[in-house]
C-alpha cells in the first residue's frame, strides 16, 4: 500500500510541475499534435527538424509535384554510426490522397518521437543507430494544399491536380463544386418534392434516409453544392484533377477503363515517378509503410483475386506476424488482405512495394470510426450517420455539421443546403489525433525493428592437412524479416547476398553451403570459391551454414554483405 501511495504521489507531483509521466526530454522543435498542418506549415516544421537535429535528420526534395511544390524527403538516422545507404531502411509516406491528411501528422510525429528520444531511450537509440528511415509526409502536396485552401467535402480533394478531362467534353477542370452559401465547405443540396426518394429521419430530422420503392418521400438529393459552370446540363462532373496516384504503380497496373485514375501508363505522374526512381535506387529499403484513411485497417496485398501465388507461404507467415502485432498495438484496427477484405486495386503502391520490389509493405487506413464512438462492433460500416451526428453534437459541439439553410439555385430554384463538413468521417477529431499518431508510429517502429539484423554465431577453424583448413561459418538473422524475401528470391529482384573470405596469405580452394553441420553434404560454389552467393538470404529468425576450404596461413576476414541488412565482418586466424 505504501508503495502504491508513493507512486501516486510521484505522478501527482509530476502533473503539478507540468512534466509528463514518465519524464521525457523536451523536443527542440515546437510542435503539437492536436491540430493539422497545411503544406507550408509542414514544410517549415520539416526544415526545423533538419536545422535542430543535423546529426539525425537530413531534408531534401526528391522532385516536384505537378503544380511545382517540393516533394520533401526526411532521412532520419544517426549519421555518426553510418550512412543511411549502409543501413536497412524503412520507407514511410502519407497523404497520397489529398483529403487523407492525418498521415502527414503521423509522419511528423514519427520524426518528432525518434529525434526527441534518441540518446534517452535505449530502443529508439538502437533503431536510429542501426537503422534508417526515409519519410515523405506529403506524396500529394497539391492535393493537401487544395484541401486546406478550398472548400471540400469529406471525400475531396483525393486527386492529384494535373488538369484532367473527367467528362470527356474536351475541356479540363471546368465544372467543379461551388461553395454556394459561402460557409467554407461543400455540403449537400436538397429539394422538397412530394414524390421524392428521401425523407427526414425519424431519429434525427437533420438527417435523411432513403424511402422504400413503394413509398414516397419528401426530398430529392441533388448532389454536392455546385452549379452548371459549363452549361452541359450536369453539375460538378469535372472538378480539379482526376487521377489517383495509388493506381499508377507498375505491378498489376491497368488502364483507366479498367481502373479509374490509373493514368496513361505507370509512373506517368511526376509524384509517382520521382518516388519510383528514389526507391529503385535504394535497395537498402527493407520495409514500406504508407498511411491512408479511413477504416482502421492494416492492409497488405494482393490487390485482386488471382494473384495469391505471388505471395509465397514463407512471406505470408512474416506478413501475418507483423499484421497481427498491428492489431494488438492499434485498437479497433483489423489486419486484412486488400482484395479479400476491402476491394480490388490495380496498380496500388503496396502491391508494387512487395510484388515489384520484394519488400514487405503495408497500408494503414488510419481512422477507425468505431474508436471515436468507443464501439466494439468489428464492422466499421455499421456506424450510422445517426451515430456520427450524435457524437458530433456531444464531443465536437456541432462543428462538423452545418444545418440546412434555404438557397435559390439558378437551375433548381428553391433548395436547402447543409450536411457534414470535410472534417467529418475521414479525419479524427483533433483531441484524438495524438493517440492515432503514436499508435501507428509504434507499429511502424516495430516493423522497422524487425528488418533483418545479422550476426556471426560461430566460426570454427579446423586443420585438415598441411596448411589446409576447414572454416565453417554459422550466420544468424535475429529478426523476423528475412534478408531476402521469398518473393525477391523467386523473381531475382535486387542484389544478391554474398559471403566472402579473403586473406593476404590464404587461398580459397573450395566453398559451399551446408544443410547441416554434422553431414558432409555441401552445395558447392561453382566459380570464384572465395565468394558464396546466398540467393535466398538468411531467413526469418533463421541460421545458415557455410564452409570454406582454405590453404595458407595467417588471418582471414569473413564478410557477409546484404542490401537489406548491415554488412557484418569478422576475422579469424588459420591455426
Amino acid at each position: 500500500m505504501i508503495r502504491i501511495a508513493a507512486m501516486f504521489i510521484t505522478i501527482a507531483a509530476a502533473t503539478a510541475t507540468g512534466q509528463p509521466y514518465p519524464p521525457l526530454p523536451d523536443s527542440r522543435v515546437d510542435i503539437t499534435f492536436n491540430r493539422f498542418y497545411d503544406y507550408d506549415e509542414t514544410t517549415a516544421i520539416l526544415k526545423q527538424f533538419a536545422d535542430k537535429y543535423p546529426k539525425l535528420v537530413k531534408l531534401e526534395s526528391i522532385g516536384q509535384s505537378h503544380e511545382g511544390r517540393e516533394m520533401w524527403l526526411a532521412t532520419v538516422t544517426n549519421f555518426a554510426t553510418g550512412s543511411d545507404r549502409d543501413k536497412p531502411t524503412m520507407y514511410i509516406d502519407a497523404n497520397v490522397h489529398g483529403n487523407e491528411v492525418q498521415g502527414t501528422e503521423t509522419c511528423l510525429y514519427t520524426i518528432w518521437y525518434l529525434t526527441r528520444l534518441h540518446g534517452h531511450n535505449e530502443k529508439i537509440s538502437e533503431l536510429l543507430d542501426e537503422r534508417a528511415f526515409y519519410i515523405i509526409p506529403m506524396v500529394n502536396p497539391d492535393g493537401r494544399a487544395f484541401w486546406f485552401r478550398e472548400p471540400n467535402t469529406p471525400h475531396s480533394s483525393r486527386t492529384g491536380h494535373r488538369p484532367t478531362d473527367n467528362d470527356s467534353d474536351g475541356l479540363k477542370d471546368e465544372d467543379g463544386p461551388d461553395d454556394l452559401d459561402g460557409d467554407g465547405f461543400i455540403t449537400g443540396m436538397w429539394q422538397k418534392d412530394p414524390n421524392g426518394r428521401w425523407r427526414q429521419s425519424k431519429k434525427d430530422p437533420r438527417l435523411f434516409e432513403r424511402v422504400p420503392r413503394h413509398e414516397k418521400g419528401d426530398y430529392n438529393y441533388l448532389g454536392g453544392e455546385g452549379i452548371d459552370n459549363d452549361g452541359d446540363g450536369r453539375i460538378n462532373e469535372d472538378g480539379s484533377g482526376g487521377y489517383d496516384m495509388n493506381r499508377n504503380w507498375p505491378s498489376d497496373w491497368q488502364p483507366p477503363y479498367i481502373q479509374y485514375g490509373a493514368g496513361d501508363f505507370p509512373f506517368c505522374f511526376p509524384e509517382t515517378r520521382c518516388i519510383g526512381e528514389f526507391l529503385v535506387d535504394r535497395p537498402n529499403v527493407a520495409a514500406i509503410q504508407s498511411y491512408h484513411n479511413s477504416a482502421g485497417m492494416v492492409l497488405r496485398g494482393p490487390g485482386r483475386k488471382g494473384r495469391e501465388s505471388a505471395y509465397p507461404r514463407a512471406d505470408v507467415r512474416v506478413y501475418d506476424r507483423l499484421g497481427e502485432t498491428g492489431e494488438n498495438v492499434i485498437p479497433f484496427y483489423r489486419y486484412v488482405v486488400l482484395y479479400q477484405d476491402l476491394y480490388d486495386v490495380y496498380g496500388g503502391f503496396v502491391t508494387w512495394g512487395y510484388e515489384g520490389l520484394g519488400v514487405f509493405s503495408f497500408t494503414n487506413e488510419l481512422w477507425a470510426a468505431s474508436q471515436y464512438y468507443a464501439d466494439s462492433r468489428e464492422d466499421w460500416f455499421r456506424i450510422t450517420n445517426e451515430d456520427r451526428l450524435k457524437f458530433a453534437d456531444l464531443l465536437e459541439f456541432g462543428e462538423t455539421y452545418r444545418p440546412l439553410k434555404p438557397y435559390n439555385h439558378p437551375t433548381y430554384g428553391d433548395i436547402e443546403i447543409g450536411g457534414f463538413t470535410q472534417y467529418a468521417f475521414r479525419v479524427p477529431p483533433t483531441f484524438m489525433l495524438e493517440e492515432l499518431c503514436h499508435r501507428n508510429t509504434a507499429f511502424t517502429l516495430y516493423h522497422a525493428d524487425q528488418m533483418p539484423m545479422l550476426k556471426f554465431m560461430n566460426v570454427d577453424v579446423a586443420s585438415i592437412g598441411d596448411d589446409t583448413w576447414e572454416v565453417t561459418v554459422e550466420i544468424e538473422n535475429e529478426r523476423l524479416i528475412p534478408s531476402i524475401s521469398r518473393r525477391a528470391a523467386d523473381q531475382k529482384i535486387g542484389p544478391r547476398d554474398a559471403l566472402t573470405l579473403v586473406g593476404d596469405s590464404a587461398t580459397v580452394v573450395a566453398s559451399g553451403t551446408l544443410a547441416n553441420k554434422h553431414l558432409a553434404s555441401v552445395m558447392l560454389t561453382k566459380h570464384n570459391p572465395q565468394r558464396i552467393w546466398v540467393d535466398r538470404g538468411i531467413g526469418s529468425h533463421a541460421t545458415r551454414l557455410f564452409r570454406f576450404i582454405v590453404t595458407g596461413s595467417g588471418e582471414v576476414t569473413l564478410t557477409y554483405k546484404s542490401a537489406k541488412a548491415r554488412d557484418i565482418k569478422t576475422a579469424v586466424d588459420l591455426k
